[in-house]
């Protein structure tokens, strides 16, 4: 193995093992894109400072751009034994380029250097998940239309409560998925700020301009002090926390399709392509991609989780702890890329059940607080017509019928307000296309959650 870069204060190499344990190349060669993209905005800003001389920052900058090729066209692996992908880099570069190599690092700390590394990538990686929870929203919009008459019953304490629609159910996830792209757009402008140029932690002697460099690289503007440019990762425990409330949400709703798809419920069937079988039970059919979303959930929580420990106690401003950033985040994120790119076809491949979601709805009496409102409606204080209902609710309980099976005479023992009108106004059909309210699920209100969603995300 070569020698270190910051050997010359060095009287021996260090021991095999600790530079095993203090390598990160294992996991920070992911972002030697962002890497190059920073040298060369740094090499850039040099020449155009007098820094260096012009033919020493373009020579570095056609250095970086055949470094990049040849690692994307596989000409050129990362070495296991360098340190991180920054020497890894600078080092090939210094192999190719002499003395003129060794001039890039002028003005700039690796503490300075892999704060940017990781924002750039993070800014990347946040696009790429935008765009899949963007697609999972459009089909969610795309089966909710379909089913926006579709009844099935509403829940709350996981009994029947109500009668809503398959299409309600679905865009109410849609808002939730709503919320965090907004969450991750609101990391992502604050992610976007530049703290190449703190140097180690103080800054440099050098006549820099760090408006330039965070300009060539598409950021706002240059981290306005040097001690939180290279000891701050508030941004990584922010996208950490974004995406474990997306994991959340993509948890519920798994829960949720591994009950729908119970012989319990039977209100959706997967596509073979998205369930696994038994080794010992031929009839099983187990939703194991939605079980495994919900045991990611746990992994991206607990990355979440990792970076606030890691960061708690850390005085400024750098220290080798923070090189524990890199794993959780880019844990998290990996984890939840994994689960969008199967939920999404999962979703949209799986087959709707509406007779059954309907049968469910016809049981548990989940139209008796229209029966009520239908008393209120004519005269009646709602605490006396909630009584009476409940009665009714009884005594169906003790004949083994429904409210809509219920003789008219039975209604009229309990008030003479009840007429022939009640089983239109209680039939499930009535119960949902009546509830127009603003978010409801009548089937004209949840088209209208549709079309503001897909306007939404026009604008995004």
């Amino acid at each position: 193995m070569g020698q270190m870069m910051w050997a010359g204060r060095f009287s021996k190499e260090v021991d095999s093992k600790v530079n095993a344990f203090n390598s990160s190349i294992a996991f920070d060669a992911r972002m030697y894109k962002q890497d190059i993209a920073g040298s060369i905005a740094h090499a850039t800003m040099l020449g155009e400072r007098g820094i260096i001389s012009m033919s020493d920052s373009l020579e570095l900058i056609g250095g970086l751009k055949e470094i990049l090729a040849d690692i994307e066209s596989g000409k050129l692996e990362f070495d296991p034994n360098a340190e991180d992908i920054h020497m890894f880099i600078e080092a090939e570069l210094t192999k190719r380029l002499g003395d003129v190599g060794k001039r890039l690092h002028t003005s700039r700390s690796r503490n300075d250097q892999v704060a940017l590394d990781i924002r750039l990538y993070l800014r990347d990686e946040i696009k790429e998940i935008k765009t899949l929870i963007k697609q999972l929203v459009e089909t969610l919009c795309k089966i909710a239309a379909e089913h926006s008459e579709t009844i099935m019953p509403g829940y709350t304490h996981l009994q029947r409560a109500q009668p809503i629609t398959f299409g309600h159910h679905l865009m109410a996830y849609a808002q939730m998925l709503l919320r965090d792209i907004d969450r991750l757009n609101d990391t992502e402008r604050r992610m976007n700020v530049c703290p190449l140029g703190s140097c180690a932690l103080a800054g440099t002697t050098y006549d820099i301009d760090r408006e330039r460099t965070s300009s060539l690289l598409g950021m706002r503007n240059p981290m306005a002090n040097s001690l939180d440019g290279v000891s701050d990762r508030d941004f990584c425990i922010e996208l950490a926390s974004a995406l474990a409330i997306c994991m959340v949400h993509l948890s519920r709703f798994s829960e949720e399709i591994i009950m729908w798809c119970s012989w319990e419920f039977k209100f959706i069937e997967l596509d073979d392509a998205f369930s696994t079988g038994s080794s010992i039970m031929p009839q099983k059919k187990n939703p194991d991609v939605t079980e495994l979303i919900r045991g990611k959930t746990a992994r991206v929580i607990g990355d979440n989780m990792t970076l606030l420990t890691m960061m708690k106690g850390l005085p400024l401003a750098y220290n080798k702890d923070m090189q524990e950033d890199k794993e959780a985040i880019f844990d998290a994120v990996d984890n939840i890329k994994l689960c969008l790119v199967t939920f999404i076809p999962m979703l949209d491949t799986m087959r709707v059940i509406k007779e059954n979601m309907r049968a469910a709805a016809a049981k548990g009496f989940i139209n008796a607080t229209d029966c009520a409102d239908y008393l209120v409606k004519k005269g009646m204080p709602f605490r006396t017509a909630y009584k009476i209902t409940g009665g009714l609710v009884a005594l169906c309980i003790s004949k083994n019928t429904t409210l809509e099976e219920l003789p008219i005479e039975e209604y009229k023992r309990q008030s003479e307000l009840f007429g022939e009108d009640v089983y239109a106004a209680i039939s499930l059909e009535t119960c949902v296309k009546e509830r127009k309210s603003f978010g409801g699920p009548s089937p004209e209100s949840v088209l209208g959650q549709v079309k503001f969603v897909k306007e939404y995300l026009r604008d995004l």
